[in-house]
C-alpha cells in the first residue's frame, strides 16, 4: 500500500503538470516499430505518459542465457510511474535479447535503469557491458549505481540512435563485467523505436572550413537535448518521436543569463517541408533565448553554454534557430562558437530562412580529446559587431549534442562520483522508507493555511526521524556532504567529530583555529557574547587576530548534532567567494567539538529589522537593496560555481546584513548541488523551513533551483509586508504569508496588507513590479516560475523606478513599463514580444535613458571576493 500511494500522488503530480507544458503538436510521426518492453514484468502495464509497455517474462521478446526477474525492493518518490522501474532482469551470465525490426530506418533505443536493490543483490556489485548489433558497444563496464550517485538521480535512462540493420534484427547483449568481483547485469526497460531520417545532412568540422562528417551512418549517443528559453517538453509531447526536451538554464556559464521570451500568438511556426517537422517538435521553436536589450552590455560579454563530455570522442552539436520576434535581415547577425573556435561568423536566421517563425538547424562536429582532467565542449554566441546589425543580439531555440561512436564503441567512463555520499543517499531512502508513508499523506496541504495541524505532525515524524539518523541541525535538520566521499563520522573522546572527512581542498581553503584560540576569541564562551542561538548551538561575538570581530557558531558539545550540517557549511563555503555570500573564515574540531567562524555580520538578520524588535525600520529603498544582494547571492550559487547549487533553506534568517547593509546569504548546512548533464531534478527528502517550502518539492521530492526561487517569493512578500511567513495566530486564511499576500493581489487590495511604515513611500510602478515579480516565484509549478537571473534583473529595475521617483525624474523618456514587459536601452523598435518568466521584452522607440547607467551590470560581472 506505501508504494502504490506514493506512485498514485507521483502520477497525480504529473497529470498536473501536462497541461502546463502541453503545446500544439505538429502532425504526429507514426513509426514502423515500437517496442516498449518492462522487463522482468509478467504482466503488461501503462506508465504516466499513458504508454503501454509488453511484459519480457512471457513474451516473444524474453532473451536468451541465463537471467532471473526481481521486483525492486524500494519505489523512490522521484519515479514518476512503477512501468518499468518496479521490475529488473537480472543477468549473471551473458544473455541477449532480439527484435524484429525494420531494415530500412535508424531506430531509438532508450535503456531505462533504476539501481535498487533486487534478489538481495547489492546494486554496487552491477557492472556490466551492454552491445547491439553489428558490434556496437552502448556501454562498458557501466555502474547505473554510480552514475545514479554522480547524478543525484533514483533512475538514469540512456539513449542510442542505430543506423538501420541489414536483415532486419537488432540484438541488445548484456553482460556482466570481468573487471568487478561478483558482478551482474540488469535493465528495467528497453524501448526500441523506429525513426525518420532526421541526420540527413553532414556536420561541418569546426576548424575545418572545407570538412565535413557523416553523422547519417554513425551511432550515436544522445547526450544533451534542451530547448532553450523554453520549458521541459516531455516526450509525449514529441510528435510521436518520445523525446525529452530539458530547460537549458542549469548549462548557462556564469551570470550572463540572456533573457527568455515566446513568440506572440500571431506569429505561426511554419516547417520549411514535410521532413523538417520531425527535427525538432514546434514547441521549440516557439521559445528562445536572447542576450538581452542593451547593446552595450551585449557586446561586452558571449551568451555560453558549457557541457560536461566524455574524452576522445566526436561531438555533434545541432543548434535550432527561428526568429520569433524580427523580420528583417541584418537586423540581429552573430557569431557561433564551439570549443572556442568560430563554426560560423555573422549568422542570420533571417536570411537563410527569408521569414520569420521558419526553423532551421546548424549541425557543427568538434573532436573532444582524452587526458585527463574534466572535459568540457563550450558553446557560444556573441554579436557580430563588423555586420553593423540593427541590434547586437544573438538567439537559439534549442540545443542537441550527440556522440558519435568510435570504430564501433560508444562507451565512456563512469561519471566522476557527486558530492553526494554513499552513506547520506542510504540514509535519506531509510527516511523515506519510515516516514513517506506519513508524509505524503499531506503534501497537498504544503503552504497552505488550512494544512497548519497537519505540518505540526509531519514536523514531529521529521523531529523523531533526524534525531534517530543524522541528529538534526539548525533551521530543520542536517545538510548534505558536497564532496563525495565516506561521511561517516568518527569519534574522539566519545564525541562526534568530522574533520577525518573535510576534502583535502576545503581543509586547504580555510584556517583551522585551534579550540584555545576560540575559547580566547569569546572568552571562554561567555554568555554576555551570544548575539544568537539555533538547532546547531549558540553563536557568540568573538574576536581574533587582537581585533578582527568574527561571529562563531559553536554546537553543543554534549551531543552529536549537527555532524553533517558542519561538513557541508565548510565543503561549501571554503570553495564559494562572493560578496553576497557570508564569508567563513575558519573551523574548529578539536576535542571533539565542531566550531565555525564566519565574518560578524554587524546588523544582524533581514527578519530582526522586519518585525518583532525595537530596530529602527528599514526604507524601501534599503530593502530593495536588500533583496537585490540577495538575490546575486542566490544567482551566483545557481549558476556561477562548477555546479549548481540549491541552497534549500532560503529564509529572512538566513540573509545577514554587514556594516554597510550589504546582504549575504548564510547557513549553508542544507545545501546541494543541483541536477547536472541532462537531469531535471535531484530526488531528495524534504528539508527546509515550513512558511517558506516549494509545494512541488514537497509533493514529489523532487528538487530544483527553482525551490529556492519560491522560498525567495516568500522573503520578497516578507520584506514588503512585515510579517512572519507563518502567523498560527492570525485567521485561518491569512496564517500562510504566501497564501494571503496572493489572495489579496489577486483581489486588488495588496496594498493594505503592507508594511504600513511604507504606506505613500513606494512608487506605484516599482511596487507593481517587486509584487508581480513576487507572484511569480510563488508559481505552483517549478517552470511557471523565474530564474534567479530573472529575478534579480527584475529587482533591479523595480529599484531604478523607485530611484527615478524620489530624483523626480518621469519615468517615460527611459523606460517602458507595461503589464507583461520591463525593457531597457537598446531594445527591439516598436516591438512587445511576448516574453519569458522573467518579464522582459524588447520596448518602444525612445527606450535609451538606462543605457549609460549599466542597470543591470552586476549580472554580467557579478563582484566576488
Amino acid at each position: 500500500m506505501k508504494s502504490i500511494h506514493i506512485s498514485l500522488l507521483s502520477l497525480l503530480s504529473f497529470s498536473l503538470l501536462l497541461p502546463v507544458l502541453s503545446g500544439p503538436l505538429s502532425d504526429t510521426y507514426t513509426p514502423t516499430d515500437s517496442i516498449l518492453l518492462d522487463c522482468g514484468s509478467s504482466a503488461d502495464g501503462t506508465d504516466a505518459d499513458h504508454r503501454k509497455w509488453a511484459a519480457d517474462d512471457s513474451s516473444k521478446f524474453r532473451p536468451s542465457g541465463n537471467s532471473t526477474t526481481a521486483p525492486a525492493a524500494f519505489q523512490d518518490p522521484s519515479l514518476l510511474s512503477p512501468v518499468p522501474y518496479m521490475t529488473a532482469r537480472i543477468f549473471t551470465s551473458e544473455s541477449t535479447y532480439k527484435f524484429a525490426v525494420s531494415d530500412k530506418d535508424h531506430h531509438w533505443i532508450r535503456l531505462h535503469f533504476y539501481p535498487s536493490t533486487y534478489n538481495s543483490l547489492n546494486p554496487e556489485d552491477a557492472y556490466f557491458s551492454v552491445t547491439a548489433s553489428g558490434g556496437i558497444t552502448l556501454l562498458h563496464n557501466f555502474s547505473a549505481h554510480v552514475t545514479a550517485q554522480a547524478l543525484t538521480q533514483a533512475y538514469i535512462v540512456k539513449e542510442f540512435s542505430i543506423p538501420p540493420s541489414s536483415d532486419g534484427a537488432l540484438s541488445l547483449t548484456f553482460a556482466p563485467s570481468t573487471e568487478h568481483p561478483n558482478s551482474y547485469a540488469f535493465v528495467n526497460g528497453i524501448e526500441i523505436i523506429s525513426m525518420p531520417d532526421v541526420y540527413v545532412e553532414p556536420a561541418t568540422l569546426v576548424g575545418f572550413s572545407d570538412s565535413t562528417v557523416d553523422v547519417g551512418e554513425s551511432a550515436l549517443e544522445v547526450m544533451y537535448r534542451l530547448n532553450v528559453g523554453g520549458q521541459y517538453i516531455p516526450a509525449s509531447n514529441d510528435s510521436g518521436l518520445s523525446r525529452t526536451w530539458y530547460d537549458d538554464s542549469p548549462y548557462i556559464y556564469g551570470a550572463g543569463f540572456g533573457i527568455s521570451f515566446a513568440a506572440e500568438k500571431k506569429v505561426q511556426i511554419k516547417y520549411p517541408s514535410d521532413d523538417s517537422k520531425y527535427i525538432a517538435p514546434i514547441d521549440v521553436y516557439r521559445t528562445a533565448r536572447s542576450m538581452g536589450p542593451d547593446n552595450a552590455v551585449n557586446k561586452n560579454y558571449n551568451l555560453t553554454w558549457v557541457f560536461q563530455v566524455d574524452g576522445n570522442f566526436t561531438y555533434v552539436v545541432r543548434l535550432h534557430f527561428c526568429e520569433i520576434q524580427l523580420d528583417k535581415v541584418n537586423q540581429r547577425v552573430f557569431d557561433i562558437f564551439v570549443n572556442n573556435q568560430t563554426a560560423t561568423a555573422a549568422a542570420d536566421v533571417l536570411a537563410w530562412t527569408s521569414e520569420k517563425g521558419v526553423p532551421t538547424y546548424k549541425d557543427y562536429a568538434v573532436a573532444v580529446a582524452g587526458g585527463a582532467g574534466d572535459k568540457q565542449l563550450w558553446v557560444a554566441l556573441h554579436p557580430s559587431v563588423e555586420s553593423q546589425p540593427e541590434y547586437y543580439d544573438s538567439i537559439l531555440n534549442g540545443l542537441e549534442i550527440f556522440k558519435l561512436s568510435n570504430a564501433g564503441n560508444l562507451a565512456g567512463p563512469n561519471p566522476e562520483p557527486s558530492p553526494l555520499s554513499m552513506a547520506q543517499r542510504e540514509q535519506d531512502r531509510e527516511f523515506q522508507k519510515d516516514s513517506l508513508s506519513k508524509s505524503s499523506m499531506i503534501g497537498g496541504a504544503a503552504g497552505g493555511a488550512a494544512a497548519i495541524g497537519l505540518l505540526a505532525a509531519f514536523c514531529f515524524v521529521v523531529y523523531r526521524h533526524k534525531k534517530r539518523i543524522d541528529g538534526g541541525g539548525s533551521a530543520g535538520g542536517s545538510g548534505w556532504l558536497p564532496l563525495y566521499g565516506n561521511s561517516h563520522t568518527s569519534t574522539i573522546s566519545g564525541k562526534s567529530c568530522a574533520s577525518s572527512h573535510l576534502s583535502t581542498m576545503a581543509a586547504g581553503l580555510c584556517r583551522h583555529f585551534s579550540f584555545a584560540e576560540i575559547k580566547q576569541g569569546t572568552k571562554n564562551f561567555d554568555e554576555s557574547l551570544v548575539i544568537g542561538v539555533g538547532g546547531f548551538g549558540k553563536v557568540y561575538k568573538g574576536v581574533i587576530d587582537g581585533g578582527m570581530k568574527v561571529a562563531i557558531k559553536r554546537s553543543n558539545p554534549s551531543s552529536e548534532q549537527g555532524v553533517n550540517e558542519f561538513q557541508t557549511e565548510i565543503e561549501m563555503l571554503s570553495k564559494l567567494r562572493h560578496k553576497h555570500l557570508v564569508s567563513l573564515i575558519g573551523y574548529c574540531e578539536d576535542d571533539g567539538e565542531m566550531i565555525l567562524v564566519y565574518d560578524y555580520m554587524a546588523h544582524g538578520t533581514l527578519r530582526e529589522h522586519l518585525y518583532k524588535s525595537n530596530k529602527p525600520p528599514l526604507s524601501w529603498k534599503q530593502r530593495l537593496e536588500i533583496c537585490i544582494g540577495s538575490a546575486r547571492g542566490l544567482h551566483y550559487l545557481h549558476t556561477g560555481a562548477k555546479y549548481p547549487i540549491i541552497h534549500r533553506d532560503v529564509k529572512t534568517t538566513n540573509i545577514l546584513l554587514d556594516e554597510k547593509w550589504v546582504a549575504k546569504v548564510s547557513d549553508f548546512g542544507l545545501s546541494k548541488t543541483g541536477p547536472m548533464m541532462n537531469q531535471t531534478h535531484v530526488s531528495t527528502v524534504v528539508k527546509g523551513s515550513f512558511g517558506y517550502l516549494d509545494p512541488e518539492y514537497f509533493r514529489r521530492q523532487q528538487l530544483t533551483d527553482k525551490s529556492d526561487v519560491y522560498s525567495f517569493g516568500v522573503v520578497l512578500f516578507e520584506v514588503l509586508c512585515a510579517r512572519p511567513a507563518l502567523n498560527p495566530s492570525l485567521p485561518r486564511d491569512q496564517v500562510s504569508l504566501a497564501d494571503w499576500a496572493l489572495h489579496c493581489k489577486k483581489k486588488g487590495f495588496l496594498e493594505d496588507i503592507i508594511d504600513p511604515v511604507l504606506k505613500g513611500k513606494i512608487d506605484p510602478e516599482c511596487l507593481k513590479k517587486f509584487a508581480d515579480t513576487a507572484e511569480k516565484c510563488l508559481s505552483d509549478q517549478g517552470v511557471d516560475r523565474p530564474t534567479m537571473g530573472d529575478v534579480l534583473w527584475n529587482l533591479e529595475f523595480a529599484l531604478q523606478l523607485q530611484e527615478h521617483n524620489e530624483e523626480g525624474k518621469p519615468m517615460s523618456t527611459g523606460i517602458v513599463v507595461d503589464s507583461n514587459s520591463v525593457t531597457s536601452g537598446g531594445s527591439f523598435d516598436g516591438r512587445n514580444p511576448n516574453e519569458s518568466i522573467g518579464g522582459r521584452s524588447g520596448a518602444s522607440d525612445d527606450s535609451d535613458g538606462l543605457t549609460d547607467s549599466v542597470v543591470f551590470s552586476q549580472l554580467i560581472n557579478p563582484t566576488g571576493r
